[in-house]
């Protein structure tokens, strides 16, 4: 029997990872949205690249949830984008209906899928997941770390133009500006970084880790980012379907590792069939302590104005 993937929400993050999963031929594919035409469309279309690029994996669209029945994994990427003059606390409260919602739908129809929450505010929407669905923490997941360790990543091998695949980057804590990208665990070949870089380099590296789906936002002028969202998102599906074992940071609820409780803080976690392994704890000079802590507070503050 082969496995499903559902993905609700057929926008550009969500089809460009549906896309990514039939081409590495992980799973069939059933994106949701509640456009009338829009996932069908988008289905009908990768089904037709499938004889050129050599995939047989089947893609459905569909604007109802019974076709999600007996997921492996749902992707929620369903939320709106923050707009002009929208406050933080008025896009919070919006996607808290619109997740809450969707988890609800398909919780019921695959009560033993492993749910990735990309929506933002993504620690606090992946809180509402796990809340919502009463499934155990193993099997609610956030992406960010893979996306923001990714853009690290990339930045550290444009400055020392080395190949990416030499380069490995970590980055914990929320998604958003209070993330703490860790130089000295990121290394290029085994080498940290901060024996090949100048201090003043890895300080803006850092930064424009920080600011890296502002930056795209602002190339854009419409949209934000979704080719590295996309592929980020498969590399998490890719790592539970196969059962790979595989260490990546990602938004886990933890309970008591890094001292916090309750919350869903981005950290290395292993990825196996059944979800979350477990969480990988490292330790932590003062500075990148305190870093994190102030990162696990500004979160802990988006999740207590929830209505849970």
């Amino acid at each position: 029997m082969r496995r499903k993937v559902s993905i609700i929400g057929a926008g550009n993050v969500g089809a460009s990872a549906a896309e990514r999963i039939a081409m590495r031929r992980l799973a069939d594919v059933v994106m949701v949205d509640i456009v009338e035409g829009l996932p069908q469309g988008k289905a009908l279309d990768l089904n037709e690249a499938g004889p050129v690029d050599g995939f047989d994996m089947h893609l459905t669209g569909t604007n109802g949830y019974d076709a999600t029945a007996h997921s492996d994994v749902v992707v929620i990427t369903s939320g709106l984008p923050r707009k002009p003059g929208m406050t933080r606390d008025d896009l919070l409260q919006k996607n808290f209906a619109i997740v809450k919602s969707v988890t609800e739908e398909v919780a019921r129809r695959s009560p033993e899928a492993v749910l990735i929450v990309v929506s933002n505010p993504l620690d606090a929407m992946a809180h509402t997941a796990l809340k919502v669905s009463g499934f155990p923490r193993q099997r609610v997941l956030g992406m960010a770390g893979v996306l923001d360790s990714a853009r690290m990543r990339f930045f550290i091998a444009e400055a020392l133009g080395v190949s990416i695949e030499n380069t490995h980057a970590f980055v914990l804590g929320g998604h958003g500006d209070t993330m703490v990208p860790l130089p000295r665990y990121s290394t290029v070949a085994g080498i940290p970084i901060t024996e090949l870089l100048p201090k003043e380099t890895i300080d803006a590296i850092v930064q424009r880790t920080r600011d890296g789906g502002i930056e795209v936002v602002n190339l854009l002028k419409s949209g934000s980012a979704y080719y590295a969202p996309a592929s980020s998102v498969v590399q998490m599906v890719e790592a539970i379907l196969l059962d790979q074992h595989r260490i990546l940071p990602c938004a886990a609820y933890l309970q008591g590792e890094y001292g916090y409780r309750d919350l869903f803080l981005g950290v290395p976690a292993q990825l196996g069939a059944g979800g979350l392994e477990k969480v990988i704890e490292i330790r932590l000079a003062p500075e990148e302590k305190a870093a994190l802590d102030r990162s696990a507070a500004a979160v802990r503050e988006l999740v207590q104005s929830l209505p849970l």
